[in-house]
């Protein structure tokens, strides 16, 4: 779904793509180095939506548990970002991260420590890559491991209140050892996303060098 339902035009869509892009290839970079295997991203597919419309989507498309690896931002933008995978792919994750032939009780008793660190460097390398070019500065918290279903990653926290609108990026990783998909999701609330809007706008000035006045604007 590419709407604009919540104000974003597909010029700005396809410019925070653009962004996301460059962020998760920088940070497929680092997760090779951790892995020790070419990591192959795809191009990232961008949407806008609800959180409702989220638990709908990662509900249609995955099974019912999910494990995720999140961190709260601040700055111009405040939010919180998710790396989520099916948790039936977790394993192999950790796995590639552990490397060797590590046996299944090692990789259960590593899989926190190694998602942790997998989600810190993907969601650091996308949210520092996003920030550079729209030049702000964003603060990130240490990152957190959560389970659960589409419903729990996606609901209210005490850091966070209900938030209005979810930037929804789709991911596949593709490792050697096998195929890991993976989402990221940023969760905004409306004076993060107008805000987001603004920053957009400018970025695409900059790199187009016509006027934010002249580009094409979201009915």
């Amino acid at each position: 779904m590419r709407s604009s339902a919540l104000g974003l035009t597909e010029l700005e869509l396809d410019a925070l793509a653009e962004l996301v892009n460059l962020g998760v290839s920088n940070a497929a970079l680092n997760l090779r180095e951790m892995v020790k295997e070419e990591v192959l991203l795809s191009v990232p597919e961008v949407t806008v939506v609800t959180p409702e419309e989220a638990i709908v989507i990662l509900g249609q498309q995955e099974s019912k548990r999910l494990v995720a690896v999140q961190q709260y931002f601040e700055g111009d933008i405040n939010g919180r970002a998710l790396l989520i995978f099916p948790e039936t792919k977790s394993l192999e994750l950790v796995r590639a991260v552990v490397g060797g032939t590590p046996s299944l009780e090692d990789i259960i008793e590593l899989e926190h420590e190694a998602l942790a660190e997998t989600g810190n460097v993907l969601l650091n390398g996308c949210l520092g890559t996003i920030a550079n070019n729209l030049q702000r500065n964003l603060k990130t918290s240490l990152p957190e491991v959560i389970y659960g279903e589409s419903s729990d990653l996606f609901s209210a926290t005490t850091r966070q209140p209900a938030g209005d609108s979810v930037l929804f990026i789709y991911i596949n990783f593709t490792v050697t050892c096998g195929d890991i998909e993976g989402y990221i999701a940023m969760l905004l609330d409306m004076p993060s996303l107008r805000a987001l809007k603004q920053l957009v706008g400018a970025y695409i000035e900059r790199v187009s060098g016509i006027p934010a006045a002249n580009l094409p604007h979201a009915e």
